[in-house]
């Protein structure tokens, strides 16, 4: 029998893909935003809208950290509000684990699950998650999604 990639797996996989449009070359981050098992919005990390990215003209550092970019799981929230898209109860899956910035924002907008890859430098996530009953769970998936080897449900190219 065949192996179908949990939702878990699969909401990650896209975060994974989501990531590589990041431009801040220290860290790209993909975050996707997800109630009932559908997509409500996608963020990476990158420049604020309209200015120009770490990747062409290079890194606002302060303590050690880029700050000229808005984090993806942050633009992820601001491209649902922007949408008129309401995702509370939502869950996140994102590359990394939130910032402690990041998180309080998570946190304020409903969300009910962090899904993350990667844990990224900010232990009070847990504590805090644990106190406001949101579920903090880790998933690491494969360099390649473990795909099914048969042919059905694969985008074919069409001819006219």
């Amino acid at each position: 029998m065949d192996r179908r990639a949990s939702w878990d797996e699969y909401f990650m996989n896209i975060a994974r893909v989501v990531a590589t449009r990041a431009t801040c070359d220290r860290k790209h981050v993909g975050a996707v935003v997800v109630r009932d098992r559908t997509i409500l919005s996608t963020g990476y990390n990158g420049s604020i809208r309209g200015l120009p990215h770490c990747s062409e003209v290079g890194h606002m550092m302060e303590d050690g950290h880029c700050v000229a970019t808005v984090h993806a799981e942050a633009n992820a929230i601001i491209q649902a509000a922007k949408n008129g898209a309401s995702i509370d109860g939502f869950t996140i899956y994102t590359t990394a684990s939130p910032c402690w910035p990041c998180f309080k924002l998570i946190a304020n907008s409903g969300c009910r699950r962090i899904v993350f890859g990667e844990f990224y430098r900010d232990h009070r996530i847990f504590e805090y998650a644990q106190k406001l009953g949101i579920e903090l769970c880790e998933l690491q998936v494969p360099e390649k999604p473990d795909l099914q080897p048969e042919d059905t449900g694969r985008a074919r190219p069409v001819s006219g």
